[in-house]
């Protein structure tokens, strides 16, 4: 049991170490030469922080050696109620209850029926920057934040008057309300359930979810509150930052931005280097099922073992010049999505999302300048900005 960080050695752990950005400088040291990084945890067991790109795929692809189950996604570890809860998310399942409960959803995601809602996603932004106009905002919330809501609530059917609730729980959650925010949209989505249920079935995801089965059973009303409440805080969660970490780093890189104004087809490939350079998550965990090892480690049976995508985007076996941000980069294979098993159900839209608010955006705003200096979230897990004060005009 660690009850210190030794400070005499590296630490990706403590969550003020991210606040002026990841630890870029470290992580490359790190992956020439410790890749398979010891890393200690105060007052609990530490973890086996694995940093290059390959040993990333490798985890993501053996869930029989590395489970995202038995002790979840996070590196601390849980109490029994909480790991409980989180194994119900398919962030959190092992085959083959992960592939039974993943399966119904997949025609839902498809690039194919994603592609249907372009031109309403489009709809959406235009309204989001008619109503923030010009001047000075503040983009991570006046601007970003209310888009992957309204997104999902089409997805899911929801009643447009609830949109601004739905948003304002999702921000809740993201500021630290967590626990309560979580169980109010749960709540909210067992009430929905219960009246779709009664209701004829929708051409949208929840008539799907309500209609199908997830491993041999029917889904019930407080199955579907755990869902919604996956669905709507990641999607929230990622999609806000993609666009708001997107929007930092093409002002801080002038002439990326100077090169996307001027050929608006180069938007998709500037998406995929936005989430290599600003990827949303810098980890997650899995937890060795068996004894085993990674580049000659060993590894054992019950240890904890986190794939850093921050630290895999930025590898110099797969990335020519990964230091640089450059939006013609190709091929970008950014781990950001994740890999194998657990690749992002909800990749098509973030994509769309991705691509269209960005498009818009410049077709709006000839002018984008920041007006003060940015703030990060203080976290070891999410890779987000809190403020982020702009001129738009």
């Amino acid at each position: 049991m660690t009850t210190t960080l030794d400070p005499t050695e590296p630490d990706l752990y403590r969550p003020e170490r991210y606040l002026a950005g990841p630890p870029h400088t470290l992580f490359a040291e790190l992956r020439a030469t410790r890749p398979v990084y010891w890393q200690d945890i105060p007052g609990q067991p530490g973890y086996w922080a694995v940093l290059k790109h390959a040993d990333v795929e490798y985890v993501s692809q053996h869930p029989e050696l590395f489970s995202a189950e038995a002790g979840g996604i996070i590196v601390e570890d849980l109490d029994p109620e909480r790991l409980d809860a989180l194994r119900g998310t398919l962030l959190s399942m092992d085959p083959p209850r992960h592939r039974a409960y993943r399966k119904p959803l997949v025609k839902s995601f498809t690039a194919k029926v994603v592609g249907g809602m372009e031109e309403r996603i489009r709809t959406i932004c235009r309204e989001i920057f008619a109503r923030v106009g010009t001047g000075e905002v503040e983009f991570v919330h006046d601007v970003t934040s209310s888009l992957p809501t309204q997104v999902i609530g089409e997805l899911m059917g929801l009643p447009e008057r609830d949109w601004d609730h739905i948003h304002a729980l999702a921000e809740r959650n993201t500021a630290g309300e967590g626990g309560v925010a979580a169980i109010e949209m749960a709540r909210y989505a067992i009430g929905f359930a219960a009246r779709r249920r009664t209701e004829e079935p929708r051409e949208d995801l929840t008539s799907l979810i309500l209609a199908s089965e997830f491993g041999g059973r029917m889904m019930s009303d407080a199955d579907f509150g755990r869902f919604f409440v996956q669905l709507v805080t990641a999607g929230n969660d990622t999609t806000k930052t993609m666009l708001s970490a997107g929007l930092h780093a093409l002002l801080t890189h002038p002439d990326q931005l100077a090169v996307v104004r001027a050929d608006r087809a180069l938007v998709p490939g500037a998406v995929e280097e936005i989430l290599r350079w600003a990827n949303p998550l810098h980890y997650f965990r899995r937890t060795a099922t068996r004894d085993t090892e990674l580049r000659g480690v060993p590894i054992r049976a019950g240890d904890k073992v986190a794939m850093y995508y921050t630290s895999a985007n930025r590898d110099e076996d797969v990335f020519a010049d990964p230091q640089r941000f450059d939006i013609t980069r190709r091929p970008n294979p950014h781990l950001s999505f994740g890999f194998a098993e657990h690749f992002c159900l909800g990749v098509h839209i973030a994509r769309l999302e991705g691509r269209v608010f960005f498009e818009e955006l410049l077709a709006t705003y000839p002018v984008i300048e920041p007006t003060g200096p940015p703030k990060r979230l203080p976290s070891n897990l999410n890779n987000a900005l809190t403020h982020l004060p702009i001129r738009l005009g």
